[in-house]
């Protein structure tokens, strides 16, 4: 049958409750196809009520990461651990500060929910090994 959604997907690509997404197949404000007591809507008609093509919605998470204790020479290793990690599409940014001053590295995560969770993990795993 293809790549066709249902009205709960609609409503969650778009961000709307599917009450609304009922609504406006009601009202002729987007096409869609009754099969047995569902409704399915074609990418083409999604993308004309978007005016753009489906995309589900995306989620990014910002984690600040404090790792107190650690001196210069261990925040410089985790900072270049973190740097020489592999960045496939979609791995979190990541910026790395040192404050001297309270002996503490400040870790910004950038990204999707997951990878930025594994990402922490790592994290926290090498910092616990440093200590």
């Amino acid at each position: 049958m293809g790549e066709w959604y249902s009205l709960e997907e609609v409503a969650d690509r778009l961000g709307l409750h599917v009450r609304t997404v009922r609504n406006y197949v009601r009202e002729g404000r987007l096409g869609a196809v009754r099969i047995g007591k569902q409704y399915r809507v074609s990418p083409a008609d999604l993308e004309a009520l978007t005016g753009g093509p489906a995309r589900p919605r995306r989620v990014v998470v910002t984690s600040v990461v404090d790792v107190d204790g650690i001196g210069a020479a261990d925040a410089q290793r985790l900072s270049d651990f973190l740097a020489g990690l592999p960045r496939p599409d979609g791995a979190p940014h990541v910026d790395v500060v040192h404050e001297p001053d309270h002996d503490r590295l400040k870790v910004i995560v950038v990204g999707s929910a997951e990878a930025s969770v594994e990402l922490v993990r790592l994290l926290a795993a090498r910092a616990q090994e440093a200590a």
